[in-house]
């Protein structure tokens, strides 16, 4: 088991077992600092990913106006009661896909597509996953994805999130607030023997296929090695997944900080919600690391908008500017509450939330394609 399981402290009574947050009453380790000492926060990592772009004229800032006195842009006006915590990046290009209709595949990548020989299409490990295998060890889901809506109504490309994995292969996400929040909070209704059985079983499968695998790997060309090779790191990762869930059997998932949400929650009440439980799963330790590939058209539905979230990314004509700036400013009212929220989440040392995590919000389409 990991060393931060043993530390946690528990509450027991009438059978029940229920995990308390890190308290430095409770034994939290602190290191010392040259004048003071310090609680050991643990860093976290989210990445928010939006499709088709912004509209440039409102958005961005004058790439003259830099520094800490930069002119917020009407897009970014309602993050004002924030500006000193972010920084705007722009002026990137893509060295490698310049395919607008590919939206986030590539944005916590920035891989060649035709990397691979052989391949119609390829991607490489994202941001996130590297973020996670240093961060993740020692909380309950190494990393956490959310999804949405797929493909071109969210102006999103191949992918099942913002996620790919080492193998640059897709990583699948939670597409509702209501699953989120099972996965993060809902005790397992199955007995600890039957779920222990369970993850035997599978790793008995994977002894057997993996044995198998090494059989046919003799006698095989280059190429053919290399593809067998990708298949053990995926068995590989598999058998990290069970060992990781062995681990948590037993520990009972942190009570929930909110309430269940409502099954159904489409376009801007869903992307609150699920900003809601991100800022959750962070304050319960249960992960710290999180993607979300965000909503597109159900978003542009929920605030009045008719024309689809593609037309829209094409504003030539000024109703559909309108529409799209818009779309723009309810992101940033959208994003400013989760810093809110972020904040006001205190660590065991009097910091916040927000101090300890590190926040990435964009998308890999500048504005119209």
């Amino acid at each position: 088991m990991k060393a931060n399981i043993n530390r946690r402290h528990f509450l027991r009574g009438s059978g029940a077992l229920i995990a308390l947050p890190a308290l430095q009453s409770l034994g939290y380790k602190a290191h010392a600092s040259s004048k003071n000492k310090t609680a050991v926060i643990p860093k976290r990592m989210v990445c928010l990913g939006i499709g088709f772009g912004v509209t440039q004229e409102t958005w961005l800032p004058d790439k003259k106006d830099t520094g800490f006195n930069y002119k917020l842009s009407e897009g970014l006006s309602p993050l004002a009661r924030h500006k000193k915590d972010f920084s705007i990046v722009q002026g990137c290009t893509h060295q490698y896909s310049q395919d607008a209709h590919y939206g986030s595949t590539f944005w916590l990548t920035g891989a060649n597509r035709y990397a691979v020989p052989g391949q119609k299409f390829s991607n490489s490990i994202s941001l996130d996953q590297l973020a996670a295998n240093q961060f993740g060890a020692e909380t309950r889901f190494k990393s956490i994805q959310l999804d949405s809506e797929k493909g071109k109504a969210a102006g999103h490309g191949p992918g099942l999130s913002l996620a790919w994995d080492q193998n640059g292969k897709p990583v699948s996400g939670l597409d509702e607030p209501i699953k989120l929040f099972h996965k993060l909070f809902s005790e397992e209704k199955m007995p600890l023997e039957q779920r222990q059985a369970i993850i035997n079983k599978k790793r008995s499968v994977l002894d057997a296929v993996l044995t198998e695998a090494k059989r046919v790997q003799r006698g095989l060309s280059k190429s053919d090695t290399d593809k067998v090779d990708e298949y053990f790191q995926s068995i590989r990762d598999i058998e990290t997944r069970l060992t990781k869930d062995e681990q948590w059997l037993s520990i009972p998932k942190t009570k929930a900080p909110l309430a269940e949400p409502k099954e159904g929650l489409q376009g801007k009440e869903a992307i609150k919600t699920m900003y809601d439980l991100m800022a959750a799963a962070l304050q319960t330790d249960s992960t710290r690391v999180m993607t979300y590939r965000m909503p597109g058209q159900t978003l542009l539905d929920s605030i009045g908008v008719t024309v689809s979230s593609h037309n829209v990314s094409h504003y030539g004509s000024d109703s559909r500017k309108n529409d799209s700036r818009l779309r723009d400013k309810t992101h940033s009212e959208l994003l400013a509450g989760l810093f809110d929220k972020l904040k006001a989440i205190k660590e065991a040392d009097g910091s916040s939330l927000f101090d300890h995590t590190s926040l990435v919000f964009g998308s890999n389409i500048r504005s119209i394609h």
